[in-house]
């Protein structure tokens, strides 16, 4: 018998419309023993039944919900058939980009939690986040290896968020041996991924779209890309003609992964160079040599953590768009992007607007970006939209 949760009056609004969070100031009560990752009922404050989900006792998010459903059992079949379900949804997108690399799970946005499952080929690595995911490892795996016979399962749940969780950051082999850096394709470009410890899960799917969008405005340019990792933005780049690229991070593995990139690419190396150097330093380097380029993207990690880091990040923004904006040829492209959840599109473009003026440059928005189709935003889940991104005229 599940335990079972009692909300607050008044505190089932956001359930009743079928956001799956419920946090720990809504919960009235709780009936029955319920430990870390347990799944449990959750009734209105009248007795109501409302949702089913995972319990968490350590997190501010006491509940995740995995159905709405009253009549849905949280076993092997309740996997894979959401698995399946999120497989269907991004058949047309597998297709369309010609990729064997994309996200099969996105969470919440799949009824699934907590739970991220990015495939690359024949190689499967999930996050399991939540303590509810975390609850049903063993379900989860099955399901996967189930709906993927021959694929190896890997674990990159070496993440800070699995502490407020009150789990430990793991990274391991769940199903199969123990995989080589795998080479995806998408778009007709050939990428190499380490999905044992490159960033996230191996490397930045949601940026599929926004890679060939980008693209389309590089030929016969000088490109700067910044925040560079494994140099997919400057593979897309000069495969569609652009006549150099410079990659810039302060990673020399990744930084050795994009000269493999190009290689596995048959591009010239001398079409790209490779500058390990933090990227607010040498911007302003260039700054002072007075170098210019063509169009520069801005691809950085997430800056907001937390709504209290909010306006020391947004100076980050600020700062970086606005020196990337002086280094702009006239008539030049800024393709410029965020990935912090925490900041919203309208003041990312603010952010954008105001470097402008302070950088003495007019800045026409020609497109705006997200997340690539296989990042999928369920209407009821807001907080799934988390990439953003600009391409501005800059005169």
């Amino acid at each position: 018998m599940s335990a079972v949760i009692t909300l607050h009056p008044g505190r089932d609004k956001s359930l009743r419309r079928h956001h799956p969070w419920i946090f720990a100031s809504a919960v009235s009560e709780v009936k029955g023993k319920a430990r870390s990752g347990d799944t449990v009922d959750v009734l209105d404050s009248e007795g109501q039944w409302l949702a089913r989900g995972a319990y968490s006792p350590d997190s501010q998010i006491r509940v995740r919900v995995w159905t709405f459903d009253q009549s849905q059992v949280i076993d092997n079949g309740f996997f894979i058939q959401a698995i399946e379900q999120a497989r269907m949804v991004r058949q047309p997108v597998i297709e369309q980009s010609q990729c064997n690399g994309y996200r099969l799970v996105a969470g919440e946005s799949d009824n699934l939690p907590g739970i991220t499952i990015d495939v690359y080929g024949d190689v499967i690595v999930c996050q399991l986040l939540s303590a509810g995911a975390e609850k049903h490892r063993k379900k989860i795996v099955w399901a996967l290896s189930k709906c993927f016979a021959d694929a190896t399962i890997v674990e990159r749940s070496d993440v800070a968020v699995r502490e407020k969780e009150g789990l430990q950051q793991l990274t391991q082999i769940l199903h199969g041996e123990s995989p080589e850096p795998v080479v995806i394709r998408e778009n007709g470009i050939n990428i190499k991924v380490d999905v044992l410890q490159g960033h996230k899960t191996g490397f930045y799917l949601d940026q599929r779209d926004n890679r060939l969008a980008v693209a389309q405005y590089c030929k016969d340019k000088d490109v700067l890309n910044c925040f560079s990792y494994t140099g997919t933005f400057s593979l897309y780049a000069l495969v569609h003609g652009a006549k150099h690229v410079t990659n810039l991070d302060v990673s020399d593995v990744a930084l050795r992964t994009a000269e493999e990139n190009l290689a596995l690419n048959n591009i010239d190396a001398q079409r790209c160079t490779q500058i390990n150097a933090d990227v607010f330093e040498k911007l302003r380097e260039y700054r002072d040599q007075q170098r210019q380029f063509d169009v520069i993207v801005l691809d950085p990690p997430k800056f907001v953590d937390s709504k209290a880091s909010l306006n020391r990040a947004s100076r980050g923004y600020k700062d970086i768009n606005m020196l990337a904006l002086q280094l702009l040829k006239p008539n030049g492209i800024l393709c410029t992007f965020s990935c912090s959840g925490l900041m919203s599109a309208d003041l990312f473009q603010k952010i954008v607007a105001d470097a402008a003026l302070d950088a003495k440059r007019q800045v026409r928005i020609l497109q705006k970006l997200t997340q690539a189709k296989d990042h999928p935003i369920l209407a009821s889940y807001p907080e799934g939209f988390y990439l953003k991104g600009l391409i501005c005229h800059v005169s």
